[in-house]
């Protein structure tokens, strides 16, 4: 986007520190109408938030008041929601609870990792921030307080928590994998080797193993959960590419006794 700006002659202002007063005064200078945000996650000044007449509005993952934060796109596959959206709203002091302009909606689908998921939402999210922007520029739209009720928080997911606990039932297990794809990326130890996991599968036809335990067989590995197995997808090896598990296995030579942690 900036490289387009300036291909063009639109001038880009690229901050260190959003609310500093050199930037609030180069954006007062420019007297911008409304300014709007896409995945941003500094908090804005009071000063900064009055320089445009119309406000600064943002392009937000989820239908709120339903996943304010940094990951809502994460939290809605992780909750197993089968219907999510994006939403554009004001920007106000408090976290993602500005009075919403517009809101799309989109399926979440059985296999959807948030990447298949994020990829979806911003095209049908682009196309909403547009038509916003119209909106508030021809005076058609004016924006909604949110609903107090159905608030939910979708904090940034950090490494540690984007760890397996093969103690949980293995639809939990399955949804937080592909949540947490492509990043941070859900893993595992094994032994004393960390890898990263793709999507699995739930295996409702095999006999339920002890959680954390793994299975070997010629064209396939299961990992026991607090209920059915689940059939690893592919797994990547730290400084390895992602192959298949049933390679991995074959190059990895795992004894009998190996177990997932």
């Amino acid at each position: 986007m900036a490289r387009f700006a300036l291909e063009h002659g639109i001038p880009v202002l690229r901050p260190a520190k959003p609310n500093s007063p050199e930037f609030v005064a180069e954006l007062t200078e420019l007297a911008p109408d409304c300014c709007a945000v896409v995945a941003y996650g500094a908090l804005l000044s009071e000063e900064l938030l009055a320089v445009p007449p119309h406000g600064w509005i943002n392009l937000h993952f989820s239908v709120l008041p339903a996943w304010r934060g940094a990951a809502p796109v994460q939290a809605a596959i992780a909750a197993g929601d089968t219907v999510t959206g994006a939403t554009t709203f004001r920007i106000v002091r408090e976290l993602d609870a500005g009075p919403v302009y517009g809101v799309v909606t989109e399926a979440v689908r059985p296999t959807d990792t948030a990447g298949d998921l994020l990829a979806r939402l911003a095209e049908s999210g682009a196309d909403l921030l547009l038509a916003t922007i119209d909106g508030i520029a021809d005076g058609t739209l004016t924006p909604v307080p949110q609903s107090t009720e159905g608030v939910s928080l979708a904090p940034k997911v950090t490494v540690e928590q984007a760890r397996v606990r093969w103690d949980l039932p293995a639809h939990v297990i399955e949804r937080r994998i592909r949540a947490y794809t492509p990043s941070p990326g859900a893993w595992t130890m094994i032994g004393d080797l960390r890898v990263k996991l793709g999507p699995v599968t739930i295996d409702e036809s095999s006999d339920p193993l002890p959680p954390g335990k793994i299975e070997i067989t010629r064209k396939a590995v299961r990992i026991g959960t607090g209920s059915a197995p689940v059939l690893l997808g592919t797994v990547q090896a730290p400084g390895k590419k992602a192959m298949s598990a049933a390679d991995w296995a074959r190059g990895a030579r795992l004894d009998e006794n190996a177990r997932a942690e």
